[in-house]
């Protein structure tokens, strides 16, 4: 696991607790509960940064979520939950 979120429930945006992070880019995907991409985040991570925030989650619908984390060969998925 090489990241963890403030939170699984979020309303406008997720911010991302980098874990030993080092310099590289970090693609992240928010798919809905059919697997259809919503979102995707594409940023290069500035070594010695240890928290990435993606804003602008504000016009998605309510309800679950899975976000995709890949940095490098190392890859992750979280259950999220958007409410009101």
């Amino acid at each position: 696991m090489f990241a963890k979120l403030r939170s699984n429930v979020f309303i406008d945006a997720l911010t991302l607790e980098l874990i030993a992070p080092i310099q590289s880019s970090l693609k992240a995907i928010l798919r809905d509960e059919r697997g259809y991409e919503c979102s995707r985040l594409e940023t290069n991570i500035p070594q010695g940064d240890k928290t990435v925030t993606w804003k602008g989650l504000n016009d998605l619908p309510y309800g679950v979520y899975t976000l995709e984390l890949s940095q490098g060969e190392d890859e992750m998925k979280m259950r999220l939950v958007k409410r009101v």
